[in-house]
């Protein structure tokens, strides 16, 4: 019985080791899917990069052969305004990626994990429930025995019966034989006293 409830526990703790596995399965996933989604707004602000630069040079070269100086003053502080926040983009993005793929790094331990407490949980299970099919084949085998046993019993009492009958019968018949002596031993005093009343 205690094997028996060792062994559900058992099977309960590796459905949930499998359940966590899963879970961690399910949880990469999301990450993944976040990881590819954050890989998006870092392609984007590389671009704006590339075209911020891009501008920056063709507006360096503009410059050259542009006599308006305030207008170029206002293109550079534009360009340069453009460049900042793409960098910003950018930092933010690389972070962003960052984390995510630090989150990535601890949950794939996670499952790891998870998945060594199942195989070991497994190989417990199997381990328990060989234990288990043992035990049984034992006890059907006492079984066996105590049937024989049990039957053999039987026999035995039954012939304890017939004997103890047996001898019941041999006291009753030696309670007649006590009882014919006593009388048999009366008569013959009774002999001897008529015998020597006679004489």
């Amino acid at each position: 019985q205690g094997l028996r409830w060792e062994l559900n526990g058992e099977r309960e703790r590796r459905e949930k080791a499998e359940g966590d596995v899963a879970a961690f399965n399910r949880r990469i996933q999301l990450i993944e899917e976040e990881l590819d989604r954050a890989q998006e707004p870092l392609a984007t602000a590389l671009q704006k990069l590339e075209e911020a630069e891009k501008a920056a040079a063709e507006s360096e070269r503009g410059m050259k052969v542009t006599e308006n100086r305030a207008m170029k003053d206002e293109k550079m502080e534009i360009q340069e305004m453009q460049l900042k926040e793409a960098k910003h983009i950018e930092e933010e993005a690389d972070r962003k990626y960052e984390e995510i793929a630090h989150k990535l790094v601890i949950l794939e331990g996670e499952l790891e994990r998870a998945e060594e407490r199942a195989e070991v949980s497994e190989l417990k299970c199997d381990d328990l429930e060989e234990e288990l099919k043992n035990i049984t084949n034992n006890l059907k085998l006492l079984e066996a025995a105590s049937e024989k046993y049990s039957e053999k019993e039987d026999k035995y009492e039954e012939e304890i019966k017939l004997l103890s009958d047996k001898v019941k019968e041999a006291e009753t018949l030696v309670a007649k034989l006590e009882k014919t002596v006593d009388d048999l031993e009366e008569k013959l005093a009774q002999a001897k006293e008529e015998n020597v009343g006679l004489r």
